[in-house]
């Protein structure tokens, strides 16, 4: 029998740039251990963030992220229009939209079957952000 379960998870707020974010998110859910097969769905309720899965042990990894997403979406575009917020918000909606707002992670014997090397990352585009909120969604069998 499949069985649901539904969390919020309120984010401090981060600066501009990756964060690992996977241990915080187990935390918040611990009922995956319940589940033998199963997914996790990770949602982020923003337009100027977003989520991704990467490299989890380096943090120049999460840096170059950063430097090559800045260089391809500069916040120095001279033609946005939507500046009403400063010049990091349009660049940040854009950002979002390459990345994710949605993750679907599967559950095996009771853990995140991420591999070795994965973490998750909140993409926090914006300079001046203030929290983040995700609806953490898991469903499987026992």
């Amino acid at each position: 029998m499949s069985q649901f379960f539904q969390k919020k998870l309120r984010l401090p707020s981060y600066p501009q740039g990756y964060h690992l974010i996977t241990e915080k998110i187990e935390a918040a859910i611990p009922e995956i251990e319940q589940f033998q097969v199963g997914f996790l769905q990770v949602f982020i309720q923003h337009t100027s963030a977003a989520l991704t899965i990467n490299e989890n042990a380096d943090p120049t990894v999460r840096k170059d992220f950063q430097t090559f997403v800045n260089e391809l979406i500069p916040e120095t575009y001279p033609r946005f229009i939507h500046t009403y917020e400063g010049p990091d918000d349009m660049p940040a909606h854009i950002k979002a939209s390459f990345f994710d707002s949605s993750l679907q992670i599967p559950i095996s014997g009771g853990k995140l079957s991420l591999g070795i090397w994965q973490g998750i990352y909140l993409c926090e585009f914006r300079r001046n952000a203030g929290s983040r909120n995700l609806v953490l969604t898991a469903f499987g069998t026992r």
